[in-house]
């Protein structure tokens, strides 16, 4: 039997899907007062930024926002369009805002000890959904610290492994005022800190701001029914979940776990494909595989236009899986795989006579297993260099003679492999040697003339050849996947892990790309343009501008 969620619970639904469908119905009520009490005592965001056109649909919003088929509707129709009204199912044209950088982080303090036990742990479960879904609207993340720890040991993390790293820190002792202090102390000037925690502590404690303090109200013959929580001097009681799921919560067993892969499993190699997008080198050329994986797709894209328009696609039909596939000039060249072998596949001018450039799959690294994880991400570049035939390949650069000779040529940079494959942070397509801050940091991400570094992978310097050096950095979960320009403004494009949010972070402001956001991976970043393509939903392909966000170009599941 399925569960659910109803309707009031809608907007909740990205934070409840760490929960059981049971638990997220059950927990509703709470929720929703809790988030209602938090939000009397500060907004979820300062400021929305400086408004900046329309960022796609939503289904709330002024009537000056309806779509004008809306208002058709209540014409033809008056009956349906006053259904939909009361049912929440008109579309509106969402607004869009240049949101100013957001540095701190919303911080959760939490109280783990004997007297927060059973109901205590049930407000603060409904507290972190709360933070969550605030620390989201401000583009920042939510971390949790255990009261009592040694300050800076944080729990991070999306919902499906915060939840149960959370649940699992239970203490012995209750906290002090002490400890308060110190977690306090090891914060950034940025931070928002909230304490989840007893009236006992909280009554002792010389700052009650953001201090959430809740405690057993009312009793039922199988355990309490009602808690009283204070916040900013506000007291109200508010209901539990039923005894037998709360127990089940709170034992972890109404958790779900997180997923384990972030894009869907392979599939089995010559038969379907995933319809990635990919620029795989400098030319305007977007590549991805058809329905088939042995169908390369190739669309080049025009300089953008001021509405969205289809793309001329065309169809390479080759006679096995492709692996790899780069333009150089007027010539496309893809890598794939025929049996035990790597073939080239060429359109244009000829590489050479029939046969070269082929060489054995295993000597470039390449088993079943390998292959099928190749085939889950979009395709790899294919470069030329002299006469060989460069491509990565497991975790090494393979180059490719004319006799089918195939030389280790080096290893790919760290991370480069994390996820699919990031061609920003592979030092060896950066148009320029690295600056010396560049080659000693742990992350490194390059776009055309500008390097970026960091140590952390959120706090970054960006400098463009010998130009003064500007710092970017954000706080949510999330990972850099390209570098553009606006001008000469370099930004970092970034997409959260969870959900898939897609947002362009500058020095002077965060933007998020809504009409990117939501794949089930991450989007290519041309890596001298600023063109970004997405797959936001399967079956339809969006190019657009990295800087605005709008979309120049679609190409649908026909094509």
């Amino acid at each position: 039997m399925t569960t659910r969620l109803p309707a009031a619970l809608a907007p909740w639904a990205a934070g409840l899907a760490a929960l059981t469908p049971e638990l997220a119905v059950a927990l509703g009520p709470l929720l929703r007062r809790l988030d209602a009490l938090i939000g009397e005592s500060e907004p979820a965001a300062d400021d929305r930024g400086t408004p900046d056109g329309h960022g796609g649909l939503t289904r709330s919003g002024r009537p000056d926002q309806l779509l004008p088929s809306e208002w058709l509707l209540a014409d033809e129709a008056p009956d349906e369009f006053l259904r939909r009204l009361a049912e929440g199912e008109l579309l509106h044209l969402a607004p869009e805002f240049r949101a100013p950088t957001v540095r701190g982080r919303i911080v959760a303090l939490a109280d783990t000890g004997p007297t927060q036990a059973g109901a205590g742990r049930l407000v603060q479960l409904a507290a972190l959904l709360v933070l969550h879904r605030r620390a989201a609207a401000r583009g920042t993340e939510l971390v949790v610290g255990i009261l009592g720890d040694p300050p800076g040991e944080w729990l991070t993390g999306d919902l499906p492994e915060l939840l149960p790293a959370w649940l699992a820190a239970r203490r012995h002792a209750d906290p002090t005022p002490e400890d308060v202090r110190r977690a306090r102390q090891g914060l950034d000037a940025a931070d928002r800190a909230w304490v989840l925690t007893s009236p006992r502590l909280a009554d002792r404690l010389a700052s009650r701001r953001r201090v959430l303090a809740s405690e057993s109200s009312g009793w039922g013959a199988a355990g309490a029914v009602r808690v009283a929580v204070h916040l900013a001097g506000t007291r109200v009681e508010l209901p539990l979940p039923a005894t037998q799921i709360a127990v089940r919560a709170l034992r972890g067993a109404e958790f779900r776990r997180a997923a384990p892969a972030l894009l869907p499993l392979p599939v089995p190699a010559g038969t379907t494909g995933r319809a990635l997008p990919a620029f795989t080198t400098e030319a305007r050329t977007l590549l991805l595989r058809g329905a088939r994986a042995a169908t390369l797709l190739a669309v080049n894209v025009p300089v953008g236009p001021q509405h969205a328009v289809p793309l001329q696609v065309r169809r390479h039909q080759l006679h096995g899986p492709v692996v790899a596939a780069g333009r150089t000039g007027r010539r496309l060249i893809a890598l794939q795989v025929r049996g035990d072998l790597l073939v080239p596949y060429v359109s244009g001018r000829p590489l050479g006579e029939g046969g070269e450039y082929t060489a054995e799959a295993g000597a470039l690294g390449l088993d079943r297993a390998r292959l099928e994880d190749l085939l889950s991400g979009p395709v790899r570049p294919v470069l030329r260099e002299g006469d060989d035939l460069l491509c990565p390949l497991a975790g090494r650069w393979w180059r490719i003679g004319r006799n089918g000779n195939a030389r280790d040529d080096g290893p790919l940079a760290p991370g480069t492999e994390e996820r699919g494959f990031q061609r920003f942070r592979e030092r060896r397509l950066s148009g320029h040697p690295l600056l010396p801050e560049a080659e000693r940091a742990r992350h490194v991400v390059h776009g055309g003339a500008t390097q970026g570094w960091s140590e952390d992978g959120r706090n970054w310097v960006l400098r463009c050849g010998q130009g003064d050096p500007l710092e970017i950095s954000f706080r949510e979960n999330a990972d850099v996947v390209g570098l553009v320009h606006d001008g000469e403004q370099p930004a970092l494009i970034t997409c959260t892990r969870s959900g898939r949010l897609v947002r362009s972070i500058r020095a002077d402001g965060t933007r998020t790309l809504s009409r990117f956001s939501g794949g089930s991976a991450p989007p290519a970043v041309h890596p001298t343009l600023p063109l970004l393509a997405a797959e936001p939903r399967p079956g339809r392909i969006v190019v657009g501008d990295a800087n605005t966000g709008r979309v120049h170009h679609h190409l649908g599941s026909e094509q």
